[in-house]
């Protein structure tokens, strides 16, 4: 069955490669398409359209196709294009004459937008949670391990002290920034397009404020040449919103991979998270964190294969924008994963808190004896000098104490700012 039927034969090599994996796509979206089909019900009942036993039908049937989907027994089969003519078919088949009227002052192409909105806007929303989440570990993490430091590294050379506490902290406030971009592409996909029909509007009376309302959209994208135009906009935004996030993630998930490894020992996880060799009994391998890289790096490479896919689309609907769920929607899981693994596996790392002993970084504290010399009153520039030569010759002794140098360091202050950061965004 398809939405557009005449009553015409399609040919069947057509059929297949039109249709593609929509169907399996497609089941990610069927609880969206019910409840706008619901909501554009109601709205036909409230300007007449519908009578009241048609809507009280309509509703009963459409609960019993939420419930199927919820439970995972709602199947699209190969007879039917998509979840959209699947559902019609089932309220026809049920209701008669009713079902047949779902359609009136609605397009496939807006229904495919509301439930494609919909569908980014709960997406997003569980994207948010989880990255808030891990960064408010992360926070726990800082504070716990705030003096203990680490040596920092720049073109992977020692360069000057750090700390645990500015490592964990640093990806939660990083995190931070990236939940603007979420926030960006909520404000995108929480305009309701529902009404806009093939992108054109609809001669019937209807009543788009209160379909927006009733799906709890924010508001409504007024005009619908331009709410067509979303078909693209709505699921590049969620890309490149989903690309900040992957990116801070790959970064943090190869700091991780880099601090496991024996030549840098800064921290562990527990045994049963690492995987192991083939022929090397003692290998313990942090897979999750290169999957979690590998994943990451994939979906940052999600917004340019779908501006590539719209980049010359003219205004008006295209049959290219089909292939938009075939990336955004893998995408979305992966990155859920990818969170989802990361909380878990930091909450159990452990710290080496005693890092700095080991005397390849002594020259970790060159900085420190310099700046010591500037405050007894000696030029940067005479100090730097200095302590260049002293180190070239072999003469530089660090002093112990300045293992408790506050460069390094995070301050409790520092702390609650970003926390605070993180409650606002």
């Amino acid at each position: 069955m398809k939405l557009w039927d005449k009553g015409l034969p399609t040919d069947q090599k057509i059929d297949m490669f039109t249709v593609g994996n929509d169907r399996q796509l497609d089941l990610v979206i069927a609880k969206y398409d019910v409840q706008a089909t619901l909501a554009h019900a109601k709205m036909l009942h409230k300007i007449k359209l519908l009578s009241d036993q048609d809507i009280s039908a309509i509703e009963r049937e459409l609960n019993v196709l939420a419930k199927q989907v919820e439970e995972g027994t709602f199947v699209i089969e190969d007879q039917f294009e998509d979840v959209h003519s699947k559902i019609e078919f089932e309220l026809t088949k049920k209701i008669g004459d009713a079902g047949k009227k779902i359609h009136t002052a609605r397009s496939r192409n807006d229904q495919v937008l509301v439930a494609m909105h919909m569908y980014l806007k709960n997406e997003l929303l569980q994207i948010k949670s989880q990255v808030k989440e891990l960064s408010e570990n992360l926070l726990s993490s800082a504070e716990k391990y705030r003096e203990v430091l680490l040596p920092g590294y720049t073109h992977l050379q020692i360069a000057m002290p750090s700390s645990f506490g500015l490592w964990f902290s640093a990806y939660a406030e990083s995190f931070v920034d990236d939940l603007y971009f979420v926030n960006a592409a909520l404000k995108v996909v929480d305009q309701n397009p529902l009404g806009s029909a093939a992108g054109y509007g609809s001669s019937f009376p209807i009543d788009r404020e209160f379909t927006t309302k009733e799906l709890g959209f924010e508001t409504l994208k007024y005009n619908v040449v331009a709410a067509q135009m979303s078909r693209g906009k709505s699921e590049k935004s969620t890309a490149f919103a989903m690309s900040s996030v992957a990116g801070t993630l790959s970064k943090l998930a190869m700091d991780v991979c880099l601090y496991m490894s024996q030549n840098f020992d800064f921290m562990s996880i527990p045994s049963e998270l690492t995987t192991g060799s083939s022929i090397m009994p003692h290998k313990k391998n942090p897979d999750v964190f290169e999957l979690i890289r590998g994943k990451c790096n994939k979906i940052q490479a999600l917004p340019y294969e779908l501006s590539l896919l719209t980049n010359n689309l003219p205004s008006g609907y295209h049959r290219d924008l089909q292939l938009l769920k075939e990336g955004i929607v893998p995408a979305i899981q992966d990155l859920k994963a990818c969170l989802e693994m990361a909380i878990y596996a930091l909450k159990n790392v452990t710290v080496n808190e005693n890092i700095l002993d080991d005397n390849k970084y002594d020259y970790l504290f060159s900085v420190d004896t310099l700046n010591e010399l500037v405050m007894k009153g000696m030029s940067f520039r005479d100090a730097y000098v200095k302590i260049g030569l002293d180190i070239e010759d072999g003469n530089y002794k660090p002093e112990k104490n300045t293992k408790h140098s506050h460069i390094g360091s995070i301050n409790k202050l520092c702390l609650d700012e970003i926390k605070e950061k993180l409650k606002l965004v």
